[in-house]
C-alpha cells in the first residue's frame, strides 16, 4: 500500500487550482466576505441598544377601571379589539403579547408564560394597576454584558461553519457532478493531497475573512476583543479546518448538488438550532446540554466568547479546543478512508 500522505508539489498545484477556481466565482465570494458583513450589520445594529420596546396587549373594546392606567404606561401599546374571537387570533398570531381581559377591578390575563415577551408585558401590566411596585432598573451598557456582545461571537462562528462546510461541499460535489473527479482518477496524485488541497485553500481566505469580519464588530458595534491574538488567531484556524474537514466528509460520496444540500442542511441544522448562536443552549433540558456541548459549532462559540469577552487564554479553552481537535482529525480521517472519485 502506497504512502497515503499527500505530496507538496501536487498539494501547491491542486491549491492554486481551487482558489483561482474559487476567486472566479463572485457568488462564492459573496457569501464568504460581504454576507457575513451584511448578517452581522443587520442583526449588531437590531440588539445594539435603543429604547425599550413596548409590550403590545390586547382588550375587548369597554372602559374597565384599569383600562386608563394601561394606555397611561408608556410601556405599555394597548389595541382594542371588538370580539374576544379577533383577540384570541391576534393572542395566537403572536401580535399581542397578552390580553387583559374583563371588566372587574383587575383584568383577568391572558397569555403563554414560555414567551419572555408574555411575561415581561404581565408584570407591566400589574405595575401599571398597581399590583406591583415597579422596580429599579440598571441599564447594562458596559461592553462584554450586552446582548450583542454576546451575539457576535456567535455570528463568527456560524460564518466558520457556513463558509466551510458549503464552499468544500459543493466544490466537490459540482466536480463530481461534471465527471472532473472521474478523469483525475487516472492521475498519479494521491487521495490525501486532493483532499488536502481544498482545506488549504480554505485556509487562504480565512485571514481576510476573520480580519474583516471582526474589525467590523470591534470598530463599529464596539464589540469588546480582550483576546490574545495568538489565541485568537489559532482558535479561528482550527474551527475553520474543522468545518472544512466536516464539509469533506459531508460530500464524499454525494454525487449530485441537490444531494449534497441535503447533506449539509442535514449537518448544520442541529448546530444552528443547539450551538448557542442566538441563544444559550443551557434553555435546552439538561439531558441533552451534553450532546450539544459535544457539537463542533457550540465549542467553537463558547470558545469564542470566552476569548473575545474574558480574554481567556489555551488553559481556559482546553475542553473546547479538545472537541474541536476531535472534530477536525476524525472527519478527515474518514473522508479519506470513504471518498469517491465518481
Amino acid at each position: 500500500m502506497g504512502n497515503p500522505l499527500p505530496r507538496w508539489p501536487e498539494l501547491r498545484e491542486l491549491t492554486r487550482h481551487r482558489t483561482l477556481a474559487f476567486l472566479r466565482q463572485p457568488e462564492a465570494v459573496f457569501w464568504v466576505f460581504a454576507f457575513p458583513m451584511v448578517l452581522a450589520a443587520v442583526l449588531g445594529f437590531a440588539f445594539q441598544g435603543g429604547e425599550r420596546a413596548p409590550s403590545v396587549v390586547g382588550m375587548l373594546a369597554g372602559d374597565p377601571a384599569w383600562r386608563a392606567a394601561l394606555e397611561a404606561d408608556e410601556l405599555i401599546e394597548v389595541e382594542v379589539y371588538a370580539t374576544r374571537e379577533e383577540a384570541d387570533q391576534r393572542l395566537r398570531g403572536g401580535h399581542v403579547d397578552l390580553l387583559a381581559l374583563g371588566d372587574g377591578e383587575r383584568p383577568d390575563l391572558r397569555l403563554d408564560p414560555v414567551r419572555a415577551e408574555a411575561e415581561l408585558a404581565r408584570l407591566r401590566v400589574l405595575v401599571a394597576i398597581g399590583e406591583l411596585a415597579p422596580l429599579e432598573i440598571e441599564k447594562v451598557e458596559e461592553k462584554g454584558s450586552r446582548y450583542v456582545d454576546f451575539l457576535f461571537p456567535g455570528l463568527l462562528g456560524m460564518n466558520l461553519m457556513g463558509t466551510g462546510l458549503w464552499a468544500i461541499g459543493f466544490a466537490v460535489a459540482d466536480m463530481r457532478q461534471r465527471k472532473v473527479l472521474k478523469r483525475l482518477l487516472v492521475t498519479p496524485m494521491r487521495r490525501a493531497s486532493f483532499l488536502a488541497s481544498f482545506m488549504l485553500s480554505r485556509l487562504l481566505f480565512l485571514f481576510g475573512e476573520v480580519v474583516l469580519l471582526t474589525a467590523f464588530g470591534v470598530w463599529v458595534l464596539d464589540i469588546p476583543l480582550r483576546a490574545n491574538l495568538l489565541v485568537f488567531g489559532a482558535l479561528c484556524t482550527l474551527g475553520a479546518v474543522g468545518f472544512a474537514g466536516l464539509g469533506l466528509l459531508a460530500a464524499s460520496r454525494v454525487k449530485t448538488i441537490e444531494g449534497v444540500s441535503g447533506m449539509l442542511n442535514l449537518v448544520m441544522m442541529p448546530m444552528w438550532l443547539g450551538s448557542g448562536v442566538f441563544f444559550t443552549y443551557e434553555r435546552f433540558p439538561e439531558v441533552i446540554q451534553p450532546v450539544l456541548r459535544a457539537l463542533p459549532l457550540t465549542a467553537l462559540n463558547d470558545a469564542l466568547r470566552a476569548t473575545m469577552l474574558d480574554g481567556a487564554g489555551f488553559g481556559g479553552i482546553l475542553p473546547e479546543l479538545t472537541v474541536l481537535v476531535i472534530w477536525t482529525v476524525l472527519p478527515f480521517v474518514v473522508a479519506l478512508k470513504i471518498f469517491r472519485w465518481a
